[in-house]
């Protein structure tokens, strides 16, 4: 192990900041404990930036299975810190990270929806592709929340609950969950990533309370739909999930997000 490796399995500990995706026993499960490294940066002693990196082959940087960002981290700053002492620093920081990874002929992360600055990286010549995401803020506030909803969903959910009579279940066996969400790449024709790795990172998200299962089923027991959601103090994250192929037309994958979202 590095001793940047070290310093940062400490970090983890003690600062509640860093994403659930870059957090050192989420990276153990996903990239595999010696597949990954860590950059730091420090002042006066104390880290105040680090970036993650999954090396899964001799000179590549890529993106492990079931993460959605890395890329850098940086310390939060006081409220009353200006902008452009915030700008100034994060963009020396990320330049002393580039000096780091130019020994890797590729480089591949998804940033952050935090990271808005990629300046630095543009300048050495590296590229970028935009892709969206949709945020929920305050996802406590049900009543806001249904009435932006688009009708079709909202139709779907009382489908769901009035017609079919789904009853939504957490605590969904793991196995069951694993064989629904293979139907459902089976139905698209696609190959799912390591389901593997998938069931080490629920099991761990259920040991810690960072995640659980929430499961749809109608009155014979049947399971038409269940989704894995992940979560940290500052947001929640939906990871994967599934539904029965012939049972699709219940409603009950929307009605199952929506008792998650709440």
């Amino acid at each position: 192990m590095t001793v940047e490796k070290d310093k940062y399995r400490l970090l983890c500990t003690e600062e509640e900041s860093i994403p659930v995706f870059s957090r050192d026993w989420w990276l153990d499960i996903v990239c595999g404990e010696n597949k990954w490294d860590v950059l730091l940066h420090e002042q006066k002693g104390q880290t105040i930036a680090a970036m993650p990196l999954y090396v899964p082959h001799a000179g590549i940087i890529s993106m492990p299975p079931y993460t959605q960002t890395m890329g850098p981290w940086f310390k939060p700053q006081a409220n009353d810190t200006k902008y452009t002492t915030t700008l100034n620093s994060r963009q020396t920081i990320c330049n002393t990270f580039i000096e780091r990874i130019q020994k890797y002929p590729h480089f591949l992360q998804n940033f952050s929806v935090q990271i808005t600055d990629w300046l630095p990286f543009y300048w050495k010549g590296y590229k970028q592709t935009t892709r969206y995401t949709y945020i929920l803020h305050e996802i406590n506030n049900s009543i806001a929340l249904w009435e932006n909803m688009s009708a079709n969903i909202r139709r779907n959910i009382t489908k769901a609950k009035d017609k079919h009579h789904i009853t939504i279940k957490q605590g969904i066996p793991i196995d069951d969950f694993l064989k629904m969400q293979r139907q459902t790449f089976d139905r698209q024709q696609m190959h799912p990533e390591n389901p593997n790795v998938l069931k080490r990172l629920i099991e761990e998200c259920k040991k810690r309370k960072q995640g659980e299962i929430w499961g749809g089923y109608d009155e014979k027991g049947q399971l038409h739909a269940a989704a894995f959601i992940v979560w940290q103090k500052s947001s929640a994250y939906y990871l994967a999930g599934g539904g029965d192929p012939c049972l699709r037309t219940s409603g009950a994958h929307s009605l199952v997000m929506w008792t998650a979202i709440q």
